[in-house]
């Protein structure tokens, strides 16, 4: 709810709240249809590469928003932790046999995480780093700039 009251635009919860299944993700495309809404964000919780169940969930509600709107999803961004280091690497790859990836954005880089791994997710997933995360307020939250980012890294 921080986040309506932070960003200047109207924004709209027509979530539950709870658990994603593909029911409530159809249900908020309806409603958002018909309210005339022309985004719809969908956020899912996080889930490790390794919870096949949970991966099928996401793929079924990749299909669902895909009928009700002919082709979306326009967007689906994958969320790594780097503190994960090379792992996010085998997330990035699983997630992107799941589901159709268009971007990754790399969180944690405030810490003690170096963020080497952003170089190997983007050799092993071809889709660009879209945001760098370093903290916890929105503007922590920064377009990927890559020769900015070598640098920092060489200089570390």
């Amino acid at each position: 709810m921080a986040l309506r009251r932070a960003v200047p635009v109207p924004i709209r919860f027509l979530g539950t709240g709870e658990a994603l299944d593909d029911l409530a993700v159809f249900d908020a495309l309806q409603a958002a249809r018909a309210r005339g809404y022309d985004t719809v964000l969908v956020d899912t919780a996080g889930r490790l590469h390794t919870e096949e169940r949970l991966l099928q969930e996401l793929s079924k509600v990749v299909r669902v928003i895909g009928r009700q709107q002919p082709g979306a999803p326009h967007e689906s961004l994958l969320v790594l932790d780097a503190t994960v280091g090379q792992n996010a690497v085998q997330q990035a790859q699983r997630f992107a046999a799941t589901v159709p990836l268009t971007g990754l954005i790399v969180t944690k880089l405030d810490g003690t995480a170096r963020g080497g791994s952003v170089v190997a997710l983007r050799r092993a997933v071809p889709v660009p780093i879209r945001f760098l995360g370093t903290g916890e307020a929105l503007d922590d939250l920064a377009v990927f700039d890559a020769p900015q980012y070598a640098r920092r890294l060489v200089r570390e």
